[in-house]
C-alpha cells in the first residue's frame, strides 16, 4: 500500500533533517531520480524545511527586513512543493493512463497527490506535537493536552491513509478516475499579479 510506503519515507524525511536541523542544509535523496519514493522523499523534504521557516517568521521580535526575506522564501517554497505534488499526480496519471474508467466512475474532489500532501503535512504535525509531549519545563495540563492532541493526529493518519489506498485501489480498478488541474497559482505570476506586472510598466 502506497501509505505506508509513504509514511515510513516522511518519517526517514523528518528524522533525518533533525540530525542537522538546518533549513539549508542539503538534501540527501537516497531514492533514484524516476522512482515515485524520490518525489515522496523531496515533498516532504519541502514540507520540512518550510515548516521551520514557518516557525521562524513567526518570532514577534523579527527585524522587518528579516521577516520579508523569509515570506519571499517561503513563497518559493510553496511553488516548489505545488510542482512536486503536480510531478506525484503525473506519475499516477502515467501509470493509470491505460485504465478504462468504469461507466458509472466517479471522480474524487481531490487528487491522489494531493492527499498524499497532506499525509506529510500530517507526518511533521505528529513528530513535532510528539515533541511536544516529552517536554520536561512545562506543566501537566500542556502535556496532557498535546497527548489528547497527538492521538487526534494518529487517528487522522490512520484515516487519511485508508482513504488514499482507497483511492488509487478505486482508480486502478476503474470506479473512479483522475482528473488533475494545475493549481495555477497567480501570486508568483508576473504576468498574473498586478502588483508585479504593475512595477513592471
Amino acid at each position: 500500500m502506497i501509505s505506508a510506503i509513504a509514511n515510513n519515507i516522511f518519517q526517514k524525511v523528518i528524522e533525518d533533517y533533525h540530525v542537522h536541523d538546518k533549513i539549508d542544509q542539503l538534501i540527501a535523496n537516497p531514492y533514484g531520480r524516476e522512482s515515485l519514493e524520490h518525489l515522496l522523499y523531496l515533498k516532504c523534504w519541502i514540507d520540512t524545511a518550510q515548516w521551520h521557516m514557518e516557525d521562524v517568521i513567526r518570532n514577534p521580535n523579527i527585524d522587518p527586513r528579516e521577516g520579508l526575506y523569509w515570506k519571499r522564501r517561503i513563497d518559493r517554497q510553496n511553488q516548489e512543493r505545488t510542482d512536486t505534488v503536480e510531478f506525484i499526480d503525473s506519475y499516477y496519471l502515467q501509470k493509470f493512463a491505460d485504465v478504462v474508467a468504469l461507466p458509472d466512475a466517479k471522480i474524487n474532489s481531490e487528487s491522489p497527490a494531493w492527499a498524499i500532501d497532506r499525509l506529510s503535512i500530517l507526518a511533521l504535525k505528529i513528530y513535532h506535537m510528539n515533541l511536544e509531549t516529552l517536554r520536561t519545563d512545562v506543566s501537566n495540563a500542556h502535556l496532557e493536552s498535546c497527548q489528547e492532541k497527538l492521538q487526534i493526529l494518529l487517528e487522522q493518519r490512520k484515516d487519511l491513509s485508508q482513504s488514499i489506498d482507497e483511492l488509487l485501489a478505486d482508480i486502478e480498478t476503474g470506479k473512479k478516475y483522475m482528473k488533475v488541474y494545475k493549481q495555477m497559482k497567480m501570486y508568483n505570476d508576473p504576468n498574473l499579479n498586478p502588483v508585479l506586472y504593475g512595477a513592471q510598466k
